[in-house]
């Protein structure tokens, strides 16, 4: 089964299950945001979706942390069908800083919509399902360092499908992962809510930072998406 926890220091989130639940909604990601320049406005979103994609499935393939779980089979039940087998099952894991999951599951709605035009019946749509799943596992994470106004608010933003992330700055959520990273685990806890509200509402700093990196962009004749950050992350995150 998927799950959602926070790392020691709340620094992310870290998201867990067997091969199978990695999978699936690496699957589920792939086929909602589409081929590259499909969605040409969505392009930033869609390579930062990419980039925690890419995470899960290394994930998925013991590259990153690998644990034993808990598998319900007990002596009992192995002497009754006469089987042999390990009590434990396999699960993968990887840390994700939680501005970037934040932004992924918000930027997820907008796919989902541009999905939707070429797909019926999305209620039952697997894809879909799976996403919004995915979805509800982060928002029950957040609940924990959320206060009740802020996460209520925040889940009726996300699930009203009032998000929109066309022509993202995506550099916003660089600068939101490096301010979140310098903050005490103290600080995470009391802060984590405002972070998520900054990049589900988009407010005065996020249209400053577009207002600055579109200027730049235009002066160099690139894509906003295109465009590059100096700074770089820590080799070692404290997670």
């Amino acid at each position: 089964m998927l799950s959602i926890t926070h790392t020691e220091n709340l620094t992310g989130a870290r998201i867990s299950g067997d091969f199978w639940d990695l999978d699936e909604i690496n699957q589920a990601i792939y086929s909602v945001i589409g081929d590259e320049n499909k969605y040409y406005d969505w392009e930033g979103s869609r390579k930062r979706i990419l980039s925690v994609s890419y995470e899960i499935r290394h994930a998925s393939q013991a590259h990153r942390h690998v644990n034993f779980v808990e598998n319900g089979l007990n002596k009992k039940a192995k002497i009754h069908h006469e089987m042999v087998s390990c009590e434990k099952n396999i699960y993968y894991s990887v840390d994700i800083l939680w501005p970037e999951l934040i932004f992924t599951i918000i930027a997820l709605n907008d796919f989902i919509r541009l999905y939707s035009k070429d797909h019926l019946y999305l209620s039952l749509d697997v894809q879909v399902t799976t996403i919004r799943k995915f979805q509800s596992v982060v928002g029950e994470a957040l609940q924990s360092v959320m206060s009740k106004e802020e996460h209520d608010r925040f889940m009726n933003i996300l699930s009203s499908n009032e998000t929109n992330v066309q022509e993202y700055a995506i550099q916003f959520v660089d600068m939101l992962n490096f301010n979140y990273i310098d903050l005490t685990k103290e600080q995470r806890e009391k802060g984590l809510g405002k972070f998520a509200l900054k990049l589900a509402i988009q407010d005065k700093d996020y249209h400053m930072m577009r207002d600055q990196v579109i200027k730049s962009a235009n002066d160099s004749k690139r894509a906003i998406h295109d465009m590059l950050i100096t700074k770089k992350y820590p080799e070692e995150i404290e997670w």
